[in-house]
């Protein structure tokens, strides 16, 4: 996220796909949640990153093959280990330019699928699988452990200084593990390589932008985002939060699907029940009898464990500006996982939520989605990432 990146554009003229308004319940609600879809996006397919780091991937590949969608291209699956293979050989060379005082993680940002996008280019899933080392599904424990490893060998310079020989040995256990990168591929008939294939798809990764809102830095500027993750230095517009949430809201209502960096780290975030909620927590002034009773008798953290025990709407916190930042200063709110945001829903309360394609395969109560309350969303969001006409003039004009 650190450069300005270049790409071209192209397969001729484009159509906007605008959200198209749902008005009946989903079918699949809970017995206690009856969630309502007021606009969703058209989206692929849910696809799992299983046991890998690699969520930043998943939802910036599902992004971008929506963002396909949007503009009247066909349904593409596009290979995640294409960008994440790229993304660990350069981390790793940055990691010993930097005399290892740097990070080197599985984890990534939501700039990263556009800079592989511009710099190596972009594959099919078909192309490009990275499943080499005798596994059905993402698995990369191992794969982590050994590039880490061989990494802190190397900047340690047992040999006195660096040797010609790292680099081979590095991509060596990544073409065991993910596979060798290909130079040329055949798909439906045509011949491409990697750079002439995203360059023959309607994106153009220089309409996109990144936007967050923290008070540690002057709104209406940009800035890096303080995260070990953002190792790319990506600069985040900073907007006040009210604007950050119309961005989402006009995207959304306007067709443009919303990638979403997020802290998924709290109690209130329930991926079995497909809701995620910042609840107010009970207040003793509206308890009695034996309530009452078994309330005072718990242990502190058993009462901040009892607010995340829900199966219905509950009241939650009002999220401000100042609790927001509050939240990330003292690390309660991390840079935990990356989403799509691709719909807009209210509860039978009329309480409204974002409806949030997720990573985690599809054998979940809404088939791989969760709702999130808007409180969660104010609170917890990290950035999100969209084109930029999907931001409201008004907001624009003042990014400039």
């Amino acid at each position: 996220m650190k450069k300005t990146i270049l790409t071209t554009m192209l397969l001729g003229a484009t159509m906007t796909m605008v959200a198209m308004p749902a008005d009946s319940v989903a079918a699949d609600s809970t017995k206690d949640f009856k969630f309502k879809d007021i606009y969703t996006v058209k989206t692929t397919s849910v696809k799992d990153q299983n046991k890998s780091g690699t969520c930043w991937c998943f939802s910036g590949t599902s992004f971008f093959e929506d963002e396909l969608l949007r503009k009247g291209a066909d349904s593409l699956d596009l290979s995640e280990m294409f960008t994440v293979r790229h993304c660990y050989t350069d981390k790793g060379d940055r990691y010993v330019r930097y005399y290892g005082q740097t990070n080197f993680a599985p984890g990534g940002s939501l700039l990263d699928v556009a800079y592989v996008w511009d710099r190596y280019g972009a594959v099919p899933e078909e192309v490009y699988t990275g499943l080499q080392y005798g596994e059905d599904k993402h698995v990369h424990g191992e794969l982590d452990g050994i590039l880490s490893s061989m990494l802190k060998v190397v900047v340690k310079k047992p040999n006195k200084k660096i040797s010609s020989a790292w680099r081979g040995a590095y991509q060596g256990v990544l073409d065991a593990y993910l596979g060798k990168l290909p130079e040329t591929f055949t798909y439906k008939g045509k011949k491409y390589t990697p750079k002439s294939f995203a360059e023959s798809l309607p994106i153009n990764v220089d309409d996109y932008v990144l936007v967050s809102s923290f008070t540690n830095h002057p709104f209406y500027k940009d800035f890096v985002l303080e995260v070990p993750d953002n190792w790319l230095s990506g600069r985040y517009q900073n907007v006040p939060l009210d604007e950050l949430k119309a961005i989402v809201d006009n995207a959304i209502e306007n067709g443009y699907p919303v990638a979403w960096a997020a802290d998924v780290s709290e109690g209130g975030f329930k991926w079995t029940k497909g809701v995620a909620l910042m609840p107010k927590g009970k207040n003793e002034g509206d308890m009695d009898g034996t309530e009452l009773s078994r309330w005072v008798k718990l242990s502190d953290k058993e009462r901040q464990n009892s607010k995340y025990e829900f199966d219905g709407p509950v009241p939650e916190i009002e999220v401000t500006q100042e609790l927001r930042q509050e939240m990330f200063d003292n690390q309660e709110t991390t840079d935990d996982h990356g989403m799509e945001i691709v719909g807009i829903a209210t509860d039978q309360n009329g309480n409204r939520y974002y409806k949030v394609k997720n990573s985690w395969d599809s054998n979940q109560v809404y088939d791989g989605f969760i709702y999130v309350s808007e409180p969660f969303f104010l609170a917890k969001t990290m950035g999100i990432y969209v084109h930029r006409d999907a931001v409201p003039k008004a907001i624009a004009k003042k990014l400039k």
